[in-house]
């Protein structure tokens, strides 16, 4: 098969292309490596000659013209994340996310593909109201980034039922695990903590760190994106999740150091957790990796994070500014 991956040379889009070629398949990576890394594909590039990657923005449609010719599969999963960024630069967020998904399911309805796969987010339900949280949960996005991701999703949605392009989309809970994204403004935990780590710092718990989150290795999130695009499933959304949920204060005993807190944050739930029960029933998918085993392997890829920013609390007080000028009630 021909396959695109649109954001391959981030964290899971690098993943994602390891198993598809893996699997034989020819991959065209697209990629305008604003956030993903062309070193996250060398390894792939050395052993796989059916990869070709190319850089490309999704915004700009006539940079997609022919690249999706004969595609049978496409993964969608350029996007820009964080939180802070999307409170501050808000119009990006939807020329990416949003317009830049219109643009792929343009180019992927041309070429008459087979399966469009998108990569959703479980910040969709905001502070849920309901633990596991099922697909039918309230959708209430508490800022720009977790909106877009959504629209974008319900783009692809309505592509599927209007022109019959079959589809899936996958909402992912905290994702972890080698190659996870290390830049932007207080970028996600585990590039924190591993580059405190690093260094010798302590660990910058929010709150009292007994909040917990549905932590998904990612070796199983690219595993549910495989089995999706196998099924004959269209038209549908399903939560990605570990069938567990796991506090901060676990995660940094698991790392092992010392923890000094900081002030909770505006707009973050006190939990995350997939109710899973609809990818098993609907494509036999299920998380493999328990969440110490993940994070031991993630600890021996250390060096990996050498280069993310070390954050403190001074750094993290100014960084989140807009965050608790905005999201604060």
């Amino acid at each position: 098969m021909k396959t695109i991956v649109t954001g391959g040379a981030g964290f899971i889009g690098s993943h994602l292309t390891e198993l598809l070629l893996s699997q034989d398949h020819e991959v065209v990576v697209i990629d305008n490596f604003s956030t993903g890394w062309r070193k996250n594909l060398s390894q792939a590039e050395r052993k796989y000659p059916k990869l070709k990657v190319m850089e490309a923005d999704i915004r700009e449609k006539a940079s997609l013209l022919g690249v999706f010719d004969k595609a049978d599969w496409v993964f969608h999963l350029a996007a820009l994340a964080d939180i802070v960024p999307s409170i501050e630069d808000p119009r990006s967020y939807f020329e990416v996310n949003v317009n830049g998904t219109f643009n792929v399911l343009e180019a992927a309805l041309a070429a008459g593909v087979k399966k469009f796969l998108y990569s959703a987010s479980s910040s969709c339900y905001g502070l849920a109201e309901q633990y596991p949280t099922p697909e039918t949960a309230t959708i209430v996005p508490q800022y720009p980034y977790a909106l877009t991701k959504y629209l974008g999703e319900q783009l692809v949605l309505h592509w599927a039922l209007v022109y019959k392009l079959p589809s899936v989309s996958l909402r992912l809970f905290n994702v972890f695990g080698p190659r996870s994204r290390t830049t932007g403004v207080y970028g996600a935990v585990f590039g924190v903590f591993l580059s405190q780590k690093l260094h010798g710092k302590p660990y910058t718990v929010v709150g009292d760190g007994n909040q917990t989150r549905d932590f998904t290795y990612v070796a199983d999130v690219v595993d549910a994106f495989y089995h999706a695009a196998l099924s004959t499933v269209t038209n549908d959304y399903m939560n990605v999740g570990s069938s567990g949920h796991y506090s901060i204060n676990t995660l940094v005993k698991l790392l092992g150091g010392p923890v000094i807190h900081i002030p909770k944050r505006p707009g973050e739930p006190d939990c995350t957790f997939a109710d899973v029960s609809k990818i098993k029933r609907m494509i036999g998918w299920q998380s493999k990796v328990p969440f110490a085993d993940g994070v031991a392997r993630i600890v021996k890829e250390i060096d990996g994070f050498r280069d993310a920013p070390l954050w403190e609390p001074a750094s993290i007080q100014k960084a989140t500014e807009s965050w608790f000028k905005y999201l604060s009630k």
